[in-house]
């Protein structure tokens, strides 16, 4: 259907959202407008959906989470008999809206639905649909974007987002319906009255709850410790849990940023609500200065990914990265299970591939299986449920990727930030009670492991355009690639799409045998390197630069040539 021609079906038919009626009216003559709404239909991908909130096929909105979910409901009509799903959501706009939405849809589907009460993070989601036995599971949010984003996660019956081939699966039906006469749906209230939807009960809380407390080494001696902290939910989701899991482990000084502590879907005081970003933990570093604690804690608004920062001896706030965070939660885990005899047989951990390797030095010493799975914590909670269905699941010590995501027990299958937060205070306490700063306890690591230093950019390409242009930036590398970047030579390309890795000097090739992904990987000399992918859910090509060196001066020297040689290539 030609694009005016959509529009005006829209200002027919999208009639149940007066935003939405508000918008199409406002856009009547406004050509650019209408077709960066309606040029392309939003796209059901392997993680779900994300985009701007707003009317047309392009946007996040009611009809377009029914359409998803109708797609989503007659795969699971398909697959299983009396199916459930749970369903959960974060503090977006509009988030407790397209919950309820989905929920309409899968009721009205023959689907019942459990729903959390109030907004809660993603991996209590996660934990949902293993505790209650469901077969699918939605979580409703866009994770760390900006506020005029939301999305929609989509889990299968092991907690997990969805496979690639699950969601292949889910997108040829979601791609056959049409956006208004081809969805069944009911009104929320219908669907609790009638039976088809309730209400997820306190008790699957607090069984979370104690699942993350078990995962706990050396949560006695943290009372004692000392240890203060200042907390940002970043407006989020993680406000409640995460300051209960603290107090219950005894992390009794706890500050909160004032102005982040409630559910606020516009992130008025940090525009981008990312932990890996330094402007969304501004005020947080600022109640750091009045405050002086061990620790500034970080979690994003869905509490999946958590950041850190803490001081230096000059007292100046430092932030560490998610590869130097989840090394040494690797080495703190690893170190006391194998001091407390507490290491299973034949231990595993599992990182994505552009997550620092360090951790392959690490795991060495303590005699640690590594396994390497694509980018996205799914692959890394594949690994989990493949290890529970050889009922390995207890050879599983950690698992984690550098965008801040990490997980110490099988309870769920997604990144878990109540679980992290925990984790990173007790690490911080057991080090404090032994004299040492997690800035000694980092530089400890790269004395004994060696510095590596990682760097990680991401450049945006809106619209119908910029898709146009990250295709041509990647075919471009595919087919003209570098000799050498900043300096140092390719020893080895990657390719994951073509699933071969090809040594540079003798020319042999290596099957990749990982499922097929949009990732190129140019390994350099001296343990340096450089991978580039398109991200799977958000307008932009993200670059990962891998630097080593006897000093943190000389590795970022290195860094600092890589980018500057790279970054010619992409812009």
């Amino acid at each position: 259907m030609e694009i005016n021609e959509l529009y005006k079906l829209w200002c027919e038919k999208a009639t149940d959202d007066p935003d939405l009626t508000a918008e199409l009216s406002k856009i009547e003559n406004d050509e650019e407008g209408i077709n960066d709404r309606f040029y392309k239909e939003l796209e059901f991908g392997t993680g779900g959906l994300r985009g701007v909130i707003g009317a047309g096929t392009n946007r996040m909105n009611i009809y377009t989470v029914r359409r998803a979910t109708q797609g989503f409901a007659d795969y699971i009509n398909e697959a299983y008999k009396e199916p459930s799903v749970a369903v959960s959501y974060d503090s977006r706009i509009k988030s407790e809206t397209f919950a309820k939405a989905a929920a309409g849809v899968f009721a009205a589907n023959g689907i019942h639905v459990h729903i959390y009460k109030q907004l809660m993070p993603t991996p209590m989601l996660s934990f949902a649909v293993r505790e209650l036995d469901c077969q699918a599971g939605v979580m409703v949010t866009a994770s760390h974007n900006p506020s005029k984003y939301n999305g929609y996660k989509a889990y299968g019956a092991d907690g997990c987002q969805l496979s690639v081939e699950e969601s292949e699966k889910v997108i040829d039906k979601v791609n056959r319906l049409d956006m208004f006469s081809g969805v069944k749906s009911m009104p929320f209230e219908e669907a609790v009255s009638s039976g088809m939807a309730d209400y997820i009960d306190d008790s699957v809380i607090e069984k979370f709850y104690d699942h993350v407390l078990a995962e706990g080494l050396n949560t006695e001696l943290i009372k004692d410790s000392g240890l203060k902290v200042v907390y940002t939910p970043l407006n989020g989701t993680g406000n409640i849990p995460v300051r209960h899991i603290l107090d219950k482990i005894g992390v009794k000084d706890v500050t909160v940023v004032p102005e982040q502590e409630n559910p606020d879907g516009n992130f008025t005081t940090c525009p981008y609500p990312n932990p890996e970003v330094r402007e969304a933990l501004e005020y947080g570093l600022r109640l750091c200065e009045k405050v002086k604690p061990d620790l500034l804690l970080a979690t994003d608004p869905d509490c999946d990914r958590v950041g850190i920062a803490v001081p230096d001896p000059d007292g100046n706030y430092v932030l560490f990265s998610g590869n130097e965070v989840g090394a040494m939660l690797l080495e703190y885990i690893c170190s006391e299970r194998t001091r407390q005899d507490k290491m299973p047989k034949s231990p595993v951990t599992v990182k994505t591939i552009v997550t620092t390797d360090i951790i392959k030095k690490i795991a060495e010493n303590y005699g640690v299986e590594v396994i390497e799975v694509l980018t996205g914590f799914k692959f890394i909670g594949e690994q989990i449920g493949i290890l529970e269905k050889n009922n390995e699941e207890s050879r599983y010590v950690f698992g984690y990727e550098e965008s801040y995501g990490y997980l110490s027990g099988t309870y769920v299958r997604d990144k878990d930030a109540v679980n992290a937060s925990m984790l990173i205070c007790e690490m911080a306490a057991f080090y404090r009670t032994k004299g040492i700063t997690l800035l000694q306890a980092r530089e400890n690591m790269y004395k004994k492991y060696g510095v590596f230093c990682h760097k990680q950019q991401s450049f945006v390409f809106e619209g119908s355009a910029g898709m146009k242009k990250m295709a041509s930036i990647m075919d471009d590398l595919r087919n003209n690639k570098p000799e050498e970047i900043g300096g140092l030579k390719v020893v080895r390309f990657s390719d994951y799409v073509k699933s071969v890795s090809i040594d540079i000097n003798t020319g042999e090739e290596t099957k990749i045998t990982l499922p097929k992904s949009n990732v190129l990987v140019f390994n350099l000399e001296n343990d340096a390197g450089v991978i580039i992918r398109p991200s799977g859910t958000e307008p932009k090509i993200k670059v990962y630069y891998t630097s080593t060196g006897e000093t943190h001066e000389k590795a970022e020297e290195v860094e600092k040539k890589l980018i500057e040689s790279f970054e010619t290539r992409i812009k």
